[in-house]
């Protein structure tokens, strides 16, 4: 018997083709979170991110967003452990070009052989044969941006990833990454307060890549009692993360959000916002007011 929206709720935010022929439902899920304090080590309830996991699936989520440095590595062995083997339609999404020392530390590492082996340890992890999308998790300036794609594409061919992704860039450095290889997306800081990558979603709309808002669920000011998304959030009854997240998926029709959370309940309310739908004076109203 088929499974309705309502039972999967995710179905309801549409279908996107990542490099035109990964086809995900646009609200995914960002595993972060669900690692341990300044995203290193286990979780304080592992038991609870495999359940985290697992619902997501059952709300009809078919895009999940990792990396190697969460944790690092917890979250890709979380995620075999709660879903492997996966089903059919489940894209899994990694990242590589972090290294990590501790907590909260986060460091730049573009060289060939480091992300060779990086993505050769994601595999591992994942338990995958080929990654549908492999992210720069930052472009390493140290290092000749033609070596640090050139590699990825040299995986690429190889059939160890299928598309190459960008994480925190700008659009001139996007251009100059799509002269050297295909990207197929894009995944900047961007949210309903905080739009500075207003210009790189632009051009991803122009051009057909997936951009991938991180922290996307960030209202500042905006859910403050009396505040712009009051009256709209008691309109609709929901709650000012869904009204956020609402907004992105009405924003752009290549916007994939991936809310994470350590929660299950907080992940069902995240993936309610799918069903959440935005009159054009509510989505104006809220688009002015940050």
């Amino acid at each position: 018997m088929a499974t309705n929206i309502s039972e999967q709720p995710a179905k309801a935010s549409g279908t996107y083709r990542i490099g035109g022929d990964v086809t995900v439902n646009r609200l995914g899920y960002g595993a972060m979170q669900i690692t341990g304090p300044g995203v290193w080590g286990d979780p304080k309830d592992p038991a609870e991110a495999v359940r985290v996991l697992r619902r997501a699936i059952e709300l009809g989520v078919t895009f999940i967003d990792t990396a190697d440095s969460y944790g690092p590595f917890v979250s890709e062995l979380l995620i075999r452990e709660a879903l492997h083997p996966y089903a059919d339609d489940l894209v899994i999404a990694t990242k590589g070009g972090f290294t990590r020392s501790g907590p909260g530390d986060w460091r730049a590492v573009g060289r060939p052989e480091y992300l060779r082996q990086q993505c050769e340890l994601s595999l591992r992890h994942l338990g995958l044969d080929s990654i549908p999308l492999y992210q720069l998790h930052r472009i390493d300036p140290k290092v000749p941006l033609a070596d640090q794609l050139g590699e990825l594409a040299l995986l690429r061919e190889e059939g160890k990833i299928q598309h190459i992704g960008l994480s925190e860039v700008s659009v001139a450095q996007i251009e100059e990454s799509r002269a050297i290889t295909t990207i197929a997306s894009v995944q900047n800081l961007y949210n309903l307060a905080n739009r500075s990558a207003e210009d790189v979603l632009e051009y991803c709309e122009r051009n057909d890549l997936a951009f991938i808002p991180w922290y996307p669920i960030a209202t500042g000011e905006l859910a403050r009692p009396g505040g712009p998304l009051d009256a709209i959030s008691n309109a609709h009854g929901a709650s000012p993360a869904q009204l956020a997240l609402a907004w992105l998926l009405r924003r752009s029709p290549v916007m994939l959000p991936i809310p994470g959370t350590s929660s299950v309940a907080h992940l069902e309310e995240n993936v309610g916002a799918a069903d959440v739908r935005l009159t054009d004076d509510e989505f104006e109203a809220l688009a002015k007011a940050s």
